[in-house]
């Protein structure tokens, strides 16, 4: 099994009980604006829908044609298409899910900077940057090599492989990302009762979804999430 196919099998085992959404439009320049809820009247609902049951992911609706229109069309996601693959092929992560995470993280912005100094298309903090960050790069400052987004998007490849190899399961490396490897031990490596942080495994997993049923569509048509609570 392909670790594209691998990792979408891994998502057979997730479920969420957050029903988080994403909202977003494209303006006159062509740059998207990404939120997780409705800002003003600009944004339409891109993911997720309020109505949806947990038994199929809302984001096969047609709302999402929109997004993926943007990321297959806009020159700050085309830009860093060689990049993706360079980490893909580098570090066995799928470039659909690293799509996902840096849509949802920044919206391509590569310049992006967090309330909480998260930096770059990845949104990765000075401190992960530096755990992993090859003995090269290190001769940078952190900060100047994670506004550099060939060295943004291999940073975050090398973590969030090394994150889903720790816990097994992409929803729990997910989680690790947004709150903490500590926080996910915690919770018995699962996915920890954080509204911010499981709606944030959700809109990953959710555009992840749909970017693999893009990719292969004669093969993806439908998901059916289980819970393995009672």
């Amino acid at each position: 099994m392909s670790a594209r196919y691998a990792m979408a099998a891994a998502l057979l085992w997730f479920a969420l009980p957050v029903q988080a959404e994403l909202w977003g439009y494209v303006d006159a320049q062509g740059t998207a604006h990404l939120a997780t809820r409705q800002i003003d009247g600009a944004y339409n609902l891109v993911l997720g829908s309020a109505e949806a049951g947990h038994g199929r992911v809302p984001g096969k609706q047609d709302s999402s044609r929109h997004l993926l229109t943007w990321l297959e069309i806009a020159p700050e996601v085309k830009s860093v298409q060689p990049y993706l693959r360079e980490a893909a092929a580098l570090t066995g992560v799928d470039m659909a899910l690293l799509k996902a995470v840096i849509t949802v993280e920044s919206g391509y912005k590569r310049d992006a900077v967090s309330p909480r100094g998260a930096i770059g298309l990845m949104q990765i903090t000075p401190a992960a940057a530096t755990r992993y960050a090859s003995l090269s790069e290190r001769l940078r400052p952190v900060e100047e090599r994670l506004l550099d987004p060939r060295i943004n998007v291999l940073t975050g490849a090398r973590m969030l492989a090394d994150l889903i190899k720790r816990f097994g399961r992409i929803d729990a490396a997910l989680a690790a990302w947004n709150a903490g490897e500590g926080a996910v031990r915690r919770a018995g490596g699962v996915v920890p009762p954080y509204d911010e942080t499981q709606a944030h495994v959700h809109l990953v997993l959710e555009l992840y979804w749909v970017l693999l049923q893009h990719s292969m569509p004669a093969r993806a048509q439908h998901l059916s999430i289980h819970s393995d609570k009672p």
